[in-house]
């Protein structure tokens, strides 16, 4: 039986993608590309925005504020890749951002990492579907093309303490379903 690896979420699979894949003998990591064309907006949008409402306003510190209230907020963008993993119970799958993502895209995992638990696999909520949050510092938007690789995954192993005692509760859903903390 197989222990580790990718398949495609149901809705993705006669789409035309390709499963994640180390580029050479000593990578550690499992390229992820994107599912779907997308457009990652400049965080500097924001800021923009609320100085070119600033200036139709007016320029005491209470216009600024009312201005930066009404400029759209500049979240992380979730991008879908179509796959899932699957792992055994004592490992998970990390995401890291490709090396290359920020000198040449301005693009970052906000999170820092992504951690896909093994319980996340096949879940009720989206099979498992695996995205990746990015955000952009650049002062361009960037756009992914769908086959772009934005991120990597690493399987990795962990520990449980002496006092860790398995709860019994099963995972309900789909992304960010763990807590709401």
């Amino acid at each position: 039986m197989a222990q580790r690896g990718f398949e495609f979420v149901s809705t993705y699979a006669d789409q035309g993608l390709n499963l994640p894949m180390r580029q050479t003998s000593g990578s550690a990591g499992y390229d992820i590309a994107a599912a779907e064309d997308v457009t990652i907006p400049s965080i500097w949008q924001r800021g923009v925005m609320a100085t070119l409402l600033m200036s139709e306003a007016g320029k005491s510190n209470k216009d600024w504020q009312t201005a930066l209230e009404k400029a759209p907020a500049i979240k992380p963008v979730l991008v879908a890749t179509g796959i899932k993993a699957y792992m055994p119970q004592d490992e998970y799958l990390q995401l890291t951002c490709r090396s290359s993502n920020p000198l040449k895209r301005s693009l970052i995992l906000p999170n820092g990492v992504g951690i896909i638990d093994s319980d996340y696999y096949g879940n009720n909520d989206n099979e498992g579907h695996i995205y990746v949050q990015l955000l952009n510092f650049g002062l361009e938007d960037v756009h992914i093309k769908k086959g772009d690789r934005i991120a990597q995954g690493i399987f990795l192993s962990y520990q449980k303490t002496d006092q860790d005692i398995d709860n019994g509760v099963k995972r309900q859903g789909g992304f960010g379903s763990s807590g709401q903390n």
